[in-house]
């Protein structure tokens, strides 16, 4: 067959191409309208609700008039803004550090297989699994000054009791504990999966070259985690930062904002109070919002600088 016979076949490629190219946009729009819908539409929203002074009617009939960046100099004015920032990375930071670490033991100590090794994973996994109202519950119950248990047992010890949710010295320890516990099980789910995925045979390679077990950890172990933990650690800031409903429910930001953080402040400055503030609230919102791309940003950096 010549060139000239072959070359009227060509055109006929182009309807495929379009029909597939149709077909893949019709499959990537759900996705699509998913994302605009519950991502991008609400974070307009927050911003728009940023820049204009909101009231009560004004935010029904949607006339609020626009104030360029007062709602931020107001925020960034109100002696509230260090110390919730000073919390919300004092939190973020700790509870992070002690999940991460935490998880990262038991991970280990639970691929050693012994029996019974799935039955106790399985129950570690039990406050990731609870609703956090419940988790923040039972908290409050156990810290309480009076009856909780946790200065039941430091009475039996000898200890004076301490002030856990009342205190202004210890109200955001405590949330934090709180927090670390919940978080634990996330860590020490996705680490033993990717110590799982680790070939034994690297570990006898070790063992043969004379390694030992603290040797075969960081110079075997832990490299070879750097992908998961990374992932780990960025899932665990983005969580920790937004965290609301346990500090909610346990001191609502209290005594006199001790434990007030980003999250609880923002919600205070729109609900919180007879008169709401929907400006201030969503521009301490987004301020957030910036601080979470921030940290998540800087420590991805830095994992590709331990990579190259």
């Amino acid at each position: 067959m010549t060139r000239a016979e072959a070359a009227p076949a060509a055109p006929a490629r182009a309807p495929r191409r379009r029909s597939g190219q149709w077909a893949a946009w019709l499959f990537l729009a759900p996705v699509v309208i998913y994302l605009v819908a519950f991502y991008a539409y609400p974070l307009y929203r927050n911003l728009d609700l940023s820049l204009r002074h909101y009231t009560v009617r004004s935010f029904v009939q949607g006339d609020a008039p626009f104030s360029g960046l007062d709602n931020y100099r107001t925020v960034l004015d109100n002696a509230t803004f260090w110390p919730a920032l000073l919390h919300t990375v004092v939190f973020t930071g700790v509870s992070l550090v002690f999940q991460f670490s935490i998880g990262m033991v038991l991970a280990i100590f639970f691929a050693q297989n012994f029996k019974l090794s799935a039955t106790l994973r399985a129950l570690f996994l039990v406050p990731w699994l609870l609703p956090l109202i419940v988790s923040a519950s039972t908290w409050s119950w156990m810290l309480n000054s009076d009856s909780g248990v946790v200065n039941f047992a430091l009475k039996a010890a000898g200890i004076d009791p301490v002030n856990w949710l009342t205190s202004p010295t210890w109200a955001l320890t405590s949330v934090i504990i709180a927090n670390i516990w919940i978080g634990i099980p996330f860590n020490l789910v996705v680490l033993y999966s990717g110590l799982q995925a680790i070939p034994s045979e690297i570990y006898e390679a070790a063992a043969l070259d004379g390694a030992g077990g603290w040797q075969r950890f960081w110079r075997v172990t832990f490299p070879l985690l750097r992908p998961v933990s990374a992932i780990t650690l960025l899932l665990g800031l983005v969580y920790t930062l937004k965290v609301f409903d346990l500090i909610w429910i346990m001191t609502k930001g209290g005594p006199t904002d001790s434990s007030t953080t980003f999250a609880t402040w923002s919600y205070k400055l729109g609900f919180g109070t007879l008169v709401p503030n929907f400006g201030p609230g969503a521009a301490v919102g987004n301020l957030l919002i910036v601080l979470a791309l921030i940290f998540g940003l800087l420590y991805i950096r830095v994992q590709r600088r331990q990579v190259s």
